[in-house]
């Protein structure tokens, strides 16, 4: 069964929500027979990267707060954060553009390493602090995955990938996304935003349920007895 997962990685409850689906992933007796897909989504399509300027500065400017009526009401999310064993550093954030990030976890998925990435660009942003539109600092968090520096540098220094981007965007639009994170189960059943656990655990059990009436599993008993095999032998 597949969850898709429409996120941006400069969003504060994407991380945590991304915690949240993994616990209850954790508990799923089926999760060896689940599939992520992490999908692209632009909070801010046209933001422009402003590497000295802190995420809580640049909310006070935009909402007309003081930095300190800022910090208060980021501190819930903060908080939250903690609760899921994340460390965020909201007041050294750095504003950035996020597409290219997003392409290069494109980059990632296309070899089996999306979720490596994905964890690795939210830790990066909210938790090391760092530009992620910097092409240095992304040439570093691919190479750490284990992705091929000229892989890497191609589009770093090209559109490749754009198209991947907005045909996630062009789907969470098809299927009526209108915040992140929000996630997919099955294409039946949808959890929008960072919910308590038991949304996740509720609605887990809910869409593994309904895939398995059309999807049956064969079960196997332990142990081998005597076959033959399909070329014959026995």
């Amino acid at each position: 069964m597949k969850i898709e997962i429409w996120s941006d990685i400069a969003c504060p409850f994407c991380y945590i929500g991304k915690r949240k689906i993994e616990k209850a992933l954790e508990k799923f007796p089926r999760k060896d027979q689940v599939e992520i897909e992490w999908k692209s989504f632009l909070l801010n399509p046209d933001q422009v990267t402003q590497a000295n300027k802190s995420s809580l500065e640049y909310l006070s400017e935009a909402k007309g707060w003081s930095l300190e009526q800022t910090k208060e009401i980021t501190s819930n999310v903060t908080n939250m954060a903690a609760q899921e064993g994340l460390e965020y550093h909201l007041d050294k954030t750095v504003v950035a553009n996020t597409k290219k990030a997003h392409r290069i976890l494109h980059l990632a998925k296309s070899q089996g390493k999306g979720a490596e990435m994905k964890e690795s660009l939210l830790k990066a942003y909210f938790t090391e602090a760092v530009n992620i539109d910097d092409d240095g600092i992304l040439l570093g968090i691919a190479l750490q995955i284990g992705l091929e520096e000229s892989a890497i540098l191609e589009v770093l220094n090209s559109d490749k990938f754009t198209n991947e981007v907005d045909q996630d965007i062009y789907e969470s639009r098809q299927i009526g996304v209108r915040g992140v994170p929000f996630f997919v189960l099955d294409r039946k059943y949808g959890i929008s935003g960072a919910q308590p656990d038991e949304v996740f655990e509720d609605t887990l059990a809910k869409a593994w349920n309904e895939f398995a009436k059309t999807n049956p599993s064969l079960e196997v008993s332990d142990g081998e007895g005597e076959t033959c095999a399909i070329d014959g032998r026995c």
